[in-house]
Protein backbone atom coordinates (compact mmCIF):
# COMPACT_ATOMS: atom_id res chain seq x y z
CA UNK A 1 0.00 0.00 0.00
CA UNK A 2 1.35 3.43 -0.93
CA UNK A 3 1.83 5.88 1.90
CA UNK A 4 0.69 9.44 1.30
CA UNK A 5 3.26 12.04 2.28
CA UNK A 6 1.67 15.08 3.87
CA UNK A 7 3.21 18.48 3.49
CA UNK A 8 2.96 21.17 6.12
CA UNK A 9 2.35 24.66 4.85
CA UNK A 10 3.21 27.78 6.81
CA UNK A 11 0.71 30.48 7.74
CA UNK A 12 2.25 32.83 5.17
CA UNK A 13 1.87 30.17 2.46
CA UNK A 14 -1.81 29.77 3.40
CA UNK A 15 -2.29 33.56 3.30
CA UNK A 16 -0.97 33.57 -0.26
CA UNK A 17 -3.13 30.61 -1.19
CA UNK A 18 -6.25 32.29 0.22
CA UNK A 19 -5.43 35.43 -1.76
CA UNK A 20 -5.10 33.35 -4.93
CA UNK A 21 -8.42 31.68 -4.16
CA UNK A 22 -10.16 35.05 -3.76
CA UNK A 23 -9.11 36.07 -7.28
CA UNK A 24 -9.48 32.63 -8.90
CA UNK A 25 -13.24 32.57 -9.42
CA UNK A 26 -13.21 28.84 -8.60
CA UNK A 27 -15.25 26.95 -6.05
CA UNK A 28 -13.43 25.83 -2.91
CA UNK A 29 -13.48 22.22 -4.11
CA UNK A 30 -12.06 23.05 -7.55
CA UNK A 31 -9.40 25.35 -6.10
CA UNK A 32 -8.31 22.77 -3.51
CA UNK A 33 -8.11 20.09 -6.19
CA UNK A 34 -5.93 22.38 -8.33
CA UNK A 35 -3.66 23.26 -5.37
CA UNK A 36 -3.60 19.66 -4.06
CA UNK A 37 -4.81 20.57 -0.56
CA UNK A 38 -7.78 19.22 1.35
CA UNK A 39 -10.93 21.29 1.67
CA UNK A 40 -10.86 20.62 5.42
CA UNK A 41 -7.43 22.26 5.70
CA UNK A 42 -8.58 25.13 3.51
CA UNK A 43 -11.59 25.92 5.70
CA UNK A 44 -9.58 25.49 8.91
CA UNK A 45 -6.80 27.82 7.81
CA UNK A 46 -9.26 30.36 6.45
CA UNK A 47 -11.00 30.57 9.84
CA UNK A 48 -7.69 30.63 11.76
CA UNK A 49 -6.23 33.41 9.61
CA UNK A 50 -9.42 35.49 9.67
CA UNK A 51 -9.36 35.40 13.48
CA UNK A 52 -5.62 36.16 13.88
CA UNK A 53 -3.98 39.55 13.31
CA UNK A 54 -1.87 39.63 10.13
CA UNK A 55 1.41 40.05 12.04
CA UNK A 56 0.76 37.08 14.34
CA UNK A 57 1.83 33.63 13.14
CA UNK A 58 -0.88 31.12 14.15
CA UNK A 59 1.43 28.22 13.31
CA UNK A 60 1.65 24.91 15.15
CA UNK A 61 1.35 25.11 18.88
CA UNK A 62 2.88 22.87 21.52
CA UNK A 63 0.55 20.17 22.83
CA UNK A 64 -0.98 21.07 26.18
CA UNK A 65 0.69 18.15 27.93
CA UNK A 66 4.11 19.42 26.83
CA UNK A 67 3.57 22.98 28.03
CA UNK A 68 5.62 23.43 31.19
CA UNK A 69 3.61 26.34 32.58
CA UNK A 70 0.40 24.32 32.52
CA UNK A 71 2.04 21.26 34.08
CA UNK A 72 2.87 23.32 37.18
CA UNK A 73 -0.84 24.12 37.62
CA UNK A 74 -1.85 20.45 37.79
CA UNK A 75 -3.73 19.35 40.91
CA UNK A 76 -3.98 15.63 41.66
CA UNK A 77 -7.37 14.92 43.20
CA UNK A 78 -6.59 11.25 43.71
CA UNK A 79 -8.67 8.31 42.50
CA UNK A 80 -12.44 8.58 42.35
CA UNK A 81 -13.93 6.09 44.76
CA UNK A 82 -17.59 5.13 44.69
CA UNK A 83 -19.65 6.76 47.41
CA UNK A 84 -23.24 6.27 48.45
CA UNK A 85 -24.37 8.72 45.77
CA UNK A 86 -21.74 7.53 43.22
CA UNK A 87 -22.06 10.87 41.47
CA UNK A 88 -19.09 13.11 40.75
CA UNK A 89 -19.45 16.64 39.43
CA UNK A 90 -16.61 18.94 38.39
CA UNK A 91 -16.87 22.55 37.21
CA UNK A 92 -13.86 24.43 35.87
CA UNK A 93 -13.87 28.06 34.78
CA UNK A 94 -11.30 28.13 31.98
CA UNK A 95 -11.59 31.87 31.42
CA UNK A 96 -12.86 33.77 28.43
CA UNK A 97 -16.41 32.70 29.17
CA UNK A 98 -15.60 28.98 28.87
CA UNK A 99 -16.94 26.72 31.62
CA UNK A 100 -16.12 23.01 31.64
CA UNK A 101 -18.77 20.97 33.46
CA UNK A 102 -18.19 17.22 33.87
CA UNK A 103 -20.68 14.90 35.52
CA UNK A 104 -20.05 11.23 36.21
CA UNK A 105 -22.64 8.89 37.62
Amino acid sequence: MERIKRRRLSASTWRGMLARFASSGLTVQAFCRREAVSTTSFYRWRSVLEAAPADEDPGPRAPIAATASLAADFVDLGPLRPTTSSRCELRLDLGGGVLLHLVRG
